[in-house]
């Protein structure tokens, strides 16, 4: 590219890091087939963890929005600056009390157990999970169809065969817990003897969302 392009007026090349917290939560519900495209409105208030709005001078509650207005983009999200929404805040979302030029960008443990266990990221997770089913019989093809729909390219032979080594393990184990499977798989569209399967696919989704290539601007 830099011989092809040594200027790069075409923009191959560019600095490589993880993107906003905003922009992640987008990402993954386009992914899985959630995201709304409904534009303009009042904000909204999307799925987040209990107890954040637990402060003790205010009797306002987060009521978490019901049908496309809980997946509308992370530009229409409430915002409280007393109690922002956590995963934005986590993923160096400024407080909005002044002006800011630039963001800071830092890395920490908290933000990778956030991208694995967030309401948000785990509802997008299902979603994928859903997507991956309706392609193909074949547990390959699936992973295939959710692996080009999170990073636009095919898996290798070797990601290929680690993602249909974890598929198997999880199904094992769904299939052995199936109060665990029917938690996870959380859809009424799922019949029970379905739900292991698409338990194992939601936990194959949430790793592809969270690989490293998911999450960072290349």
């Amino acid at each position: 590219m830099l011989a092809r392009d040594p200027s790069n007026r075409l923009l191959a090349r560019g600095p490589r890091f993880r993107l906003d917290g905003e922009t992640l939560r987008d990402s993954a519900l386009a992914a899985g087939g959630l995201l709304s495209p409904k534009m303009f409105g009042p904000p909204v208030m999307p799925l987040q963890p209990e107890g954040i709005w637990d402060v003790p001078y205010s009797g306002e509650q987060w009521v978490t929005s019901q049908g496309e207005d809980r997946v509308r983009r992370s530009l229409y999200t409430y915002w409280r600056r007393s109690a922002p929404y956590p995963m934005f805040t986590t993923f160096d979302a400024t407080s909005r009390e002044f002006c800011t030029v630039k963001r800071s960008r830092t890395n920490t443990p908290l933000q990778a157990l956030n991208l694995l266990n967030d309401p948000a990221l785990m509802e997008a997770a299902r979603g994928l999970a859903e997507r991956m089913a309706a392609a193909s019989s074949l547990p390959s093809n699936r992973i295939t169809h959710g692996f080009r729909l999170v990073l636009c390219r095919r898996p290798t032979a070797e990601e290929l065969t680690r993602l249909e080594r974890l598929y198997e393990t999880e199904l094992r184990h769904f299939a052995a817990s199936g109060e665990a499977a029917r938690r996870l798989a959380a859809s009424a569209d799922v019949a029970p003897e379905k739900a292991a399967e698409r338990a194992a696919l939601t936990v194959v989704a949430n790793v592809l969302l969270n690989l490293d290539e998911a999450v960072t601007k290349e």
